[in-house]
């Protein structure tokens, strides 16, 4: 797994979300280094990691293990935003021993909604051979996704290959094979440590119904909620998520 590191301290991991890669936890690895090494690798078919199918819970987990082993790091605090979140909660069910701590940042356990169908429909349309500046890329994506901070995010993925076209760095059609597995829920036995879920005012990956089945897993979980906050809480509210963070690591005991 490629993956960037930041600091020094014990250390805790950050898994990014769908369509996501290490650098979008970025300013928050930075912020968080100065107490801890933060490392944030790119989960399988995303970025510079291997990009190879399948694409389910159990596989990403295992990469997170072997990852964490070749680093002879054989426990850290795992911390993981929407599909980053479940392979985090994954890992954490099915390998507790290696996971001290675990943070969801808005997503639950349960099965996801479909939000993204649509966002796989414009980018598999998408021919990125035959265009010649991002400009037309954005332009081709307007079309069908009206919300401007989703398209940057999005562009932020594309990259130029050895001959100079466009190319994804995402492994876009393995992702579209196994959405369903993106979407299916998380099962296993009850991680018995401390874990926070955090979710956004604006968002309804976490529902107030979630609750029940994240305290059935996560018996030691708290919930909380970042105001004025999507989805993507560390994007919409970067110095609120930080305080949270920042406060739960100092004040929950391992």
């Amino acid at each position: 797994m490629y993956y960037k590191e930041f600091g020094a301290g014990p250390p805790l991991i950050i898994l990014h979300g769908l369509f996501g890669f290490s650098d979008n936890w970025q300013t928050i690895a930075k912020a968080l280094s100065d107490h801890y090494l933060v490392l944030t690798p790119d989960l399988r078919n995303h970025g510079r990691s291997p990009h190879l199918p399948p694409h389910a819970y159990p596989e990403l987990a295992e990469d997170l293990r072997v990852f964490m082993e070749e680093h002879w790091m054989f426990s850290a605090t795992v911390m993981g935003h929407s599909m980053g979140g479940k392979a985090a909660m994954h890992l954490a069910m099915h390998h507790p021993d290696m996971v001290e701590r675990l943070i969801v940042i808005d997503i639950a356990p349960g099965q996801a909604e479909d939000n993204h169908s649509g966002i796989f429909e414009a980018l598999l349309r998408l021919d990125l051979k035959r265009v010649q500046t991002r400009q037309e890329i954005e332009e081709h994506l307007r079309h069908s996704i009206k919300d401007m901070g989703v398209i940057q995010f999005l562009l932020k993925n594309v990259t130029r290959d050895a001959h100079g076209a466009f190319q994804w760095k995402m492994n876009l059609p393995v992702l579209w094979q196994h959405f369903s597995d993106i979407l299916a829920p998380v099962e296993g036995p009850p991680f018995q440590k401390p874990a926070l879920f955090v979710r956004g005012s604006r968002s309804d990956y976490i529902k107030d119904s979630d609750s029940e089945m994240i305290q059935r897993l996560f018996p030691l979980a708290e919930i909380t909620t970042i105001e004025d906050a999507g989805h993507w809480v560390h994007a919409d509210q970067p110095q609120a998520l930080l305080k949270t963070l920042r406060d739960w690591l100092k004040n929950v005991n391992t």
